[in-house]
């Protein structure tokens, strides 16, 4: 473990009144333990953020490097009516 270092640290009056009564209420043995969890809470938020933008940004890439071409709405809804048409004449003939 490595060695404490010793901070001062200035927080708003309902921090304080929170910390103290964590510690109050027997949650925390001291000021200083409630500091380190909320601290570690940040780090563990932090780390989690950092692993959303990376996936984020390894969608996007991956996105901009998807050589399939690009269509408008209305060639998609195009293409949908022909597979539509293509697979209803299928059908009818099976049917027939």
């Amino acid at each position: 473990m490595e060695p404490a270092e010793k901070l001062s640290v200035t927080v708003t009056p309902a921090m304080a009144r929170m910390i103290r009564e964590k510690v109050e209420d027997g949650s925390f043995g001291s000021a200083s333990e409630v500091i380190r969890a909320a601290l570690r809470a940040f780090q563990r938020e932090e780390e989690e953020h950092a692993e959303r933008m990376a996936s984020i940004r390894a969608r996007v890439k991956a996105s901009i490097e998807d050589t399939r071409p690009n269509l408008s709405g209305e060639e998609v809804r195009d293409r949908l009516r022909g597979f539509f048409a293509q697979y209803s004449s299928h059908a009818d003939d099976s049917a027939a």
